[in-house]
């Protein structure tokens, strides 16, 4: 088995972060982009791709950090992001869930199966609020290979369909007041990001949330974990598999209108994150 050098592993993961970039065509010319910064390892690397690659193409860039509320947890991941984003003089952004809805998620989380259920809906709507204000083009986040597969084979067990549309490296805008996602990581394994902040000494939060282990995320992560190690490649073939047979019809997106409540973009009369705080409201009243 050949050695790979430091330099020959940059030269592969960023190749491979760039091609998607320019295949998808996720950024455009004086774009201005944010980035979804939690201090793990995806999220940095992402910013430090984007960061690189504004040599190639101007564009700007900004950091939006959410802090959920976690004791002894997203304290580190914040400190970490703000320090990463420091380094590159990137502008960082810090919501918190104590600030958006007056509680942590360690407040509320035992009124949920997961606490993953609401920390989501409420990550989701503080970072699109977030980008809307800031009036950024595209938002993006770090989710990696793994997690684009495990989130399909989340939403197939559901048998949640009108999530296959949120399948690919790019989502465009389907609402006004929706801010594109890109996912400049959707084709690199989460192996390689980890190899990655390891070889060049990167400060990232590695810590796992405690809440976590709770989700059906992580049960589908370990098992597809368990069958790469036995079946090396599996994880790249499932994707293939999902890109060839997976079709959407993306010239008919999902339908989305305005929250009855608070007027941010639903595909009922109610999002998500009005329900959630319904529900909160009640069992704390």
């Amino acid at each position: 088995m050949s050695v790979v050098s430091k330099k020959e592993f940059n030269e592969k993961i960023f190749s491979n972060i760039y091609n998607i970039i320019n295949e998808y065509n996720l950024i455009e010319k004086g774009e201005k982009i944010a980035i979804a910064l939690s201090g793990g390892k995806d999220s940095v690397l992402t910013l430090h791709a984007l960061n690189n690659y504004n040599e190639f193409l101007d564009f700007d860039l900004i950091a939006i950090s959410v802090d959920e509320g976690i004791d002894n947890y997203r304290n580190y991941g914040i400190e970490t992001a703000i320090q990463n984003a420091k380094e590159l003089d990137i502008k960082i952004i810090q919501k918190s869930f104590k600030e958006e809805y007056d509680f942590n998620l360690d407040d509320v989380y035992s009124n949920f199966k997961s606490a993953c259920i609401p920390c989501g809906v409420f990550r989701r709507n503080i970072l699109n609020k977030t980008a809307y204000e800031l009036n950024v083009d595209k938002l993006a986040t770090g989710h990696n290979l793994d997690d684009e597969i495990q989130s399909f084979l989340m939403s197939f067990a559901r048998g949640d369909v009108l999530k296959f549309s949120k399948f690919g490296p790019k989502l465009d805008m389907i609402h006004p007041k929706l801010v594109p996602r890109i996912k400049p990581l959707w084709n690199t394994l989460e192996k390689d990001v980890g190899m990655w902040a390891v070889l060049n000494d990167i400060n990232i939060h590695l810590e796992e949330c405690p809440y976590s282990y709770l989700s059906l995320r992580a049960k589908i992560k370990e098992f597809l974990n368990i069958n790469e190690d036995k079946y090396p490649g599996l994880k790249k073939n499932i994707m293939e598999s999902f890109k060839k047979s997976l079709k959407v019809d993306l010239e008919n997106p999902p339908v989305l209108k305005n929250c009855d409540l608070c007027g941010e973009p639903t595909s009922s009369n109610i999002c998500k994150t009005c329900e959630i705080l319904d529900l909160i409201s009640i069992s704390r009243s």
